[in-house]
Formats: C-alpha cells, sequence, structure tokens
C-alpha cells in the first residue's frame, strides 16, 4: 500500500488557491527551499521546487518559484541526493 503525502501546503495568487503536496524540503545558503507536488498520488504529480523568499517580519512564509535554469538543475540534483534512499524517482 503506498503513503499519502500528508504534508500539504496552498499557494494564493490573483484570488486563487493551488495546494500542493511536499515532497521534501533543505535549508542551501540560508535559503528554504521545498520539492513540491501538485498530487497527492506521488508517481502521478508535476514537480516544482519552491524557494521561501519570506522577509523576517512577515508571519506567514511566501514561496515564488524557482525559474532560473541554473539553480533549478543544482536544487534537482540536491533533491535527488536527499530522495535517494526513498523509493521515489524524480525526473526531470
Amino acid at each position: 500500500m503506498e503513503e499519502k503525502n500528508d504534508k500539504k501546503i496552498t499557494l494564493y495568487a490573483d484570488g486563487e488557491s493551488v495546494d500542493f503536496y511536499v515532497l521534501e524540503e533543505t535549508r542551501i545558503n540560508g535559503m528554504n527551499y521545498l520539492l513540491v507536488t501538485d498530487s497527492d498520488e506521488e508517481e502521478d504529480g508535476e514537480c516544482y521546487v519552491l524557494k521561501d523568499v519570506s522577509r523576517d517580519d512577515e508571519e506567514e512564509a511566501v514561496y515564488e518559484f524557482v525559474e532560473n535554469e541554473a539553480e533549478m538543475d543544482y536544487m534537482f540534483r540536491i533533491f535527488t541526493e536527499l530522495l535517494s534512499d526513498e523509493d521515489m524517482e524524480i525526473v526531470k
């Protein structure tokens, strides 16, 4: 039986909300990153890397999608390594 991911976050933009399920998280160079999927069924979802861009005085975390190609490639390698012991494969 597969385990469903129970760590869910909701992002809000332009009056719309979108749920994502956290697969992994890490902190690199003082910046928090999340690897998320848009599906609670891990094998069926698209993966995205989010970066926490919150200021210290903000009560809630503010995330943005990582769009820089070099940063995305680097984070893909990091998350692949972090998930290497899991029964999960990330395909770029």
